[in-house]
């Protein structure tokens, strides 16, 4: 079995597993020591692989250091093809590629394979070491009351065999609240939490599906706590379903939009949120770098990111 190279642990590794031992969820990856700040919430940051569209994976890995993550979220086809290039690399090439980078494998993201068909990926998964895959929901949507809690105790009972595998694997399942589906609404997501059986699995927290109203995301973040193993700072702009002029279009990303982010990350930060924070847009039409160059995506993603941090310093 091959097995993720060994970085040693840091402070803020350290610290966040002292917190995992209270209950909390723990991702673990290769983790700056000089970002580590006492009394403040530190994000682990992951590079999402879609944000560079079809971009081969030798030039992207360089840019998870220089885009303040230790971890790459791996994306298939048709938002990334990456997942595709691990295929046809093989794993242990892809694990050299990773040490070579300094980096690691924080989550592959499969909406391709649907809830209900991710045993093989959940294994790969173990055997690359990676904690983390998210997937959508599925079942009728526009439900609410009893019968949207029905539904998702429906779902989560057709997902314990994909789960028992995950527990085996070592690997968390996040379920992203998507657009059109059973999983959407934020009764769904306390529903999704209050009935499973297993905590290995949890919720993907994507505020562009949701309103943007920072009161209703800051309380929902509350609700959900250690239940949510992946936060998107994404907003929803003016959206990603049609064409439109980059600077509109980049109005997804933390910063450029009209969300404020500071009441969210003061949610998180009450929460003791341990999970991945992807900064995270859809470019229209997908498969596209969200910008023409990897250096280009890297710096509008850094812009995002020091905006966040600005909003961590003042909560």
């Amino acid at each position: 079995m091959l097995t993720m190279p060994d970085f040693g642990i840091s402070r803020r590794k350290f610290m966040a597993t002292l917190a995992t031992g209270a209950g909390g969820f723990f991702i673990p990856g290769f983790i700056n020591d000089s970002k580590f700040s006492p009394g403040k919430l530190n994000l682990n940051y992951i590079l999402g692989s879609s944000m560079y569209g079809y971009l081969d994976l030798a030039e992207i890995l360089p840019e998870v250091q220089k885009s303040g993550a230790s971890a790459i979220d791996l994306w298939p086809k048709v938002h990334g093809n990456q997942r595709e290039q691990l295929d046809e690399m093989g794993e242990e090439r892809f694990l050299e590629m990773l040490k070579e980078n300094n980096s690691t494998l924080g989550c592959i993201t499969q909406y391709k394979l649907g809830p209900f068909n991710l045993k093989e990926e959940l294994r790969l998964a173990g055997r690359l070491g990676c904690p983390t895959m998210v997937t959508g929901g599925s079942g009728p949507k526009d439900l609410r009351g009893p019968t949207l809690k029905s539904a998702v105790g429906d779902f989560l009972e057709k997902m314990k065999p994909q789960i028992e595998v995950a527990e085996e694997s070592g690997v968390h399942i996040a379920i992203e609240n998507h657009g059109n589906n059973l999983i959407e609404h934020p009764d769904s997501l306390k529903w999704l939490l209050d009935l499973r059986s297993s905590e290995s699995i949890g919720v993907a927290l994507a505020p562009y599906h949701l309103p943007q109203d920072e009161q209703l995301l800051s309380e929902l973040i509350k609700s959900l706590g250690e239940g949510i193993f992946m936060f998107y700072a994404w907003q929803h702009g003016m959206g990603s379903m049609k064409k439109l002029p980059k600077e509109q279009e980049l109005l997804q990303m933390p910063g450029k939009g009209d969300l404020n982010f500071k009441p969210i990350l003061g949610a998180l930060k009450e929460i003791n949120y341990q999970g991945w924070t992807e900064i995270f847009m859809h470019p229209y039409p997908r498969g596209f770098p969200i910008l023409e160059t990897a250096s280009e995506v890297t710096q509008e993603i850094n812009r995002s990111r020091k905006y966040l941090e600005n909003c961590l310093e003042v909560i």
